[in-house]
């Protein structure tokens, strides 16, 4: 597995969900099945089906969860830099029309565009990684069309 590159805050929220799956989540679903259990026959049970298949979908997020945590690299907010765009920068990009859009570039687990928080692999992320203030990067978008990207202004 790659690393993983995210910040402190997102490094918390992994492992804070991680710890509410291992601890709440778990009982919860270990309950269900002890309900499903107690109404007989298994082979006609639905209601311990569904709770089988709770425990392997947590299961599996708690495993997903662990692997992820293992390959972090945090970053080190300190030795961020506002020369170009890297993970951690907050940026404003204008298209070829003028229209200005801002920007944190996160790693691709802390992604959340509806919020202004862009992967560094997703196609405008990808496209303005490593650039000045003042440079263009072309970003093809997923229904095909490609924009050009000026950035105007880096910060921390």
């Amino acid at each position: 597995m790659k690393e993983i590159v995210m910040t402190s805050e997102g490094f918390q929220k992994l492992q804070e969900e991680l710890e509410h799956l291992k601890t709440v989540e778990r009982k919860e679903v270990s309950e269900k099945i002890k309900v499903a259990l107690s109404f007989g026959d298994l082979s006609e049970n639905s209601e311990y089906d569904e709770a089988k298949n709770d425990q392997a979908l947590l299961e599996s997020r708690i495993a997903a969860l662990e692997a992820q945590l293992k390959n972090v690299h945090i970053l080190d907010e300190s030795e961020l830099n506002s020369e170009n765009v890297h993970v951690g920068s907050k940026v404003v990009i204008a298209d070829a029309k003028g229209k200005k859009y801002s920007y944190t570039i996160s790693g691709a687990t802390e992604a959340d565009p509806f919020n202004g928080k862009i992967s560094d692999e997703s196609p405008v992320g990808k496209a303005i990684m490593g650039l000045k203030v003042g440079e263009s990067g072309e970003a093809t978008l997923p229904n095909g069309n490609v924009v050009v990207y000026k950035v105007l202004e880096i910060s921390k």
